[in-house]
């Protein structure tokens, strides 16, 4: 019983705070505007960073992969465009020869 009472108390948080925002209708202040706008980049950054040591000694492969990659996010702004460059220099620098 408290497990069910505990998921109801966490979905009406979550739909009250959607839907606050939402019916509101309000801009939000350009400082806001700007914080949220690094949100998605921060995130990821977050989930990859640790990832980047690499097992198998991968850790100079998955470094180069990064490094291009943050290269490619800072000319295009796009994040997709990262992520596709890093895991393709990922995947050709791993191809043995």
């Amino acid at each position: 019983m408290t497990f069910w009472l505990t998921v109801a108390g966490m979905v009406a948080v979550t739909f009250g705070s959607r839907f606050a925002g939402l019916a509101l209708k309000t801009q939000l202040p350009p400082f806001w505007v700007r914080f949220l706008h690094f949100v998605p980049i921060a995130v990821f950054a977050a989930l990859v960073t640790p990832s980047l040591e690499g097992a198998r000694g991968e850790a100079g492969i998955r470094l180069a992969a990064a490094t291009l990659a943050a290269l490619a996010a800072w000319r295009t702004r796009q994040l997709w465009v990262a992520i596709a460059v890093g895991m393709l220099v990922f995947w050709l620098l791993r191809v043995p020869f």
